[in-house]
């Protein structure tokens, strides 16, 4: 029944969005839409939708991204100079998960995770 959950993030200007998540992040635009922008990379899709009232201390919009190749991943996005969450460095957590995360232009927390053991059930994680 259930295949797949689409996070819905909220952008106050859509240039800043793309900026960020296709020039830094390698997203690809699926759609535009105006109000509406539809990005995706490797099967992982997110959509935007505008607020230009948000107030980017105030908001607490997040999604958790996990990944099978986290210190790649980290290391890429360093060379790239990508700003790393100050608080949230590539770490391994007490609860069985090695993260990172990221900051959007507007203050949406982009986790990326993966289990520190390879999980039994999908040997790629």
């Amino acid at each position: 029944m259930l295949i797949q959950v689409i996070p819905k993030l909220p952008m106050r200007l859509k240039s800043q969005t793309k900026s960020y998540y296709i020039g830094q992040l390698g997203f690809l635009e699926m759609a535009d839409y105006g109000d509406y922008l539809l990005l995706e990379k490797e099967g992982i899709e997110i959509h935007f939708f505008e607020f230009k009232a948000l107030d980017p201390l105030e908001n607490y919009g997040q999604i958790y991204i996990r990944t099978n190749q986290i210190e790649a991943l980290y290391a890429q996005l360093q060379e790239a100079n990508v700003a790393i969450h100050p608080n949230a460095p590539l770490q391994q957590k007490h609860w069985g998960q090695i993260e990172f995360s990221l900051l959007d232009p507007d203050n949406n927390l982009i986790t990326f995770g993966q289990a520190d053991t390879p999980n039994e059930n999908n040997p790629e994680e």
